[in-house]
């Protein structure tokens, strides 16, 4: 028995990324019997024309490593914090952000840019950890992070398709601390894509269909008799990831993950580079039923060489974020998805003697736009310096209330822990006045 524990474990995913997996065209109603005959396009558009009228959906645009705000989102020129980056205007007058996001200059009448986040927690593991689950790591209490736990309100309220073939929680690139579903279970996992450029690892079927089928149903035989002796619920859960991972991988659905399929000029609207193809990726995946989706670009942690440095991955996300913006709205979708720019911190007012800059929770940046948020405003003012937070303090517990609320759903909710601990989605904190509409 021991043996086929650790054969069962290593079938899955180390991370237990296969979650639940949804029939995509079941919500299209009278067009489902039809789908089959219909091209991944057509079905697409049905399925995008569904989730305008009835789902909700998020993209975290991750920054891994803490960006610095005085060269993004919170300029101080002529002043010593500056550094050597200098502001620009945006499309709102009398808002201006980095010269460094030209692109997202424009965009910024969708944008409600924090500038007043603020924490007491400058390590990266436990930054990291808050900022994805809205509070620290609990003795005792797994929690889920904040995709598994949209992922599974937005099933249980109704706000997202209930039997899709595609994953609910899809994370594009690894992020340390993030998390996954918790106490939630697997069934809300993240599916990890590591390359956006290629589809999952292991999704397709290593012999024919046909043959496939058989070897499931020789796996459910062992696997009844293990469970009638013994581990029924590690049976269970084996079981259900290996139901919906089928599910999947036979389904036409997979064409999502296949940036082959846009046209040339699309790809190239979006740039190039790894963050570039996730965020196109985020969008194919939101058009075909994925309920949240998060994108990763990492090497924020610029203690040396900030300048350089975050220039550089500024021109790494600055015209991917704003085409995907673009994108959803000119799809009917932006209005309905909610979409989140944040890393764990930001960095210090003072340059130090490597031309870097280094932690600082006192006093950081974050923006988001659509699913009912109110753009072009500036929430919240930080000092000349940059190093104090003078005007509407927005706390991590304000922020996740504010998520939760623009995709309408109960910050107050609980979830039980194993030991029977209810723990809320959010305990403390308040929703960010005028956030939104």
């Amino acid at each position: 028995m021991a043996t086929f524990r650790r054969q069962t474990k290593i079938r899955l995913d180390r991370r237990g990324a296969i979650a639940s997996r949804r029939d995509f065209l079941r919500n299209v109603g009278a067009a489902t019997a039809a789908g089959a005959l219909l091209g991944w396009t057509d079905r697409v558009s049905l399925a995008a024309e569904t989730l305008r009228q009835q789902g909700k959906r998020c993209v975290l645009l991750w920054m891994a490593g803490g960006p610095s705000q005085f060269e993004t989102l919170d300029p101080k020129p002529g002043t010593p914090s500056a550094g050597e980056a200098g502001s620009i205007v945006t499309s709102v007058p009398g808002i201006h952000l980095s010269e460094n996001l030209p692109e997202l200059a424009k965009q910024m009448g969708e944008l409600a840019v924090i500038r007043s986040l603020t924490s007491k927690e400058g390590s990266h593991p436990r930054a990291s950890y808050l900022m994805h689950h809205a509070s620290l790591p609990m003795g005792g209490a797994d929690l889920p992070t904040l995709g598994s736990s949209v992922a599974e309100r937005l099933l249980a309220t109704g706000a997202a398709e209930p039997d899709n073939a595609l994953p609910s929680f899809v994370r594009i690139g690894r992020t340390a601390n993030a998390g996954g579903a918790g106490m939630l279970g697997v069934d809300f996992d993240p599916l990890l894509v590591d390359n956006p450029t290629q589809p999952p690892r292991n999704a397709k079927p290593a012999t024919s269909v046909a043959r496939y089928r058989r070897r499931l149903e020789l796996l459910g035989r062992l696997e009844s008799d293990f469970g009638s002796v013994e581990g029924a619920d590690i049976v269970a859960d084996h079981r259900k990831l290996i139901e919906s991972a089928s599910k999947m991988i036979l389904s036409p659905e997979m064409a999502a993950f296949d940036l082959e399929q846009e046209t040339p000029a699309m790809r190239a609207s979006y740039g190039e580079g790894k963050f570039a193809n996730g965020c196109l990726l985020a969008r194919r995946l939101l058009e075909s039923g994925v309920t949240f989706v998060e994108v990763t670009l990492g090497g924020w942690d610029t203690h040396d060489d900030n300048h350089t440095r975050t220039q550089e991955l500024c021109g790494q996300f600055d015209r991917p974020a704003a085409r995907l913006l673009t994108d959803l709205k000119e799809r009917g979708l932006l209005d309905s998805t909610l979409v989140i720019w944040m890393g764990e911190f930001g960095r210090t007012p003072r340059i130090n003697a490597r031309s870097g800059r280094d932690h600082y929770p006192k006093a950081f940046s974050a923006w988001l736009a659509g699913c009912g948020v109110r753009g072009g405003q500036v929430i919240g003012a930080t000092d000349e310096r940059g190093a104090n937070v003078i005007e509407r303090p927005v706390s991590p517990q304000d922020f996740f209330q504010s998520v939760y609320q623009a995709l309408g759903i109960d910050p107050s909710h609980e979830n039980t822990t194993s030991t029977g601990r209810p723990v809320k989605l959010v305990d403390g904190g308040s929703v960010i006045e005028g956030l939104l509409a």
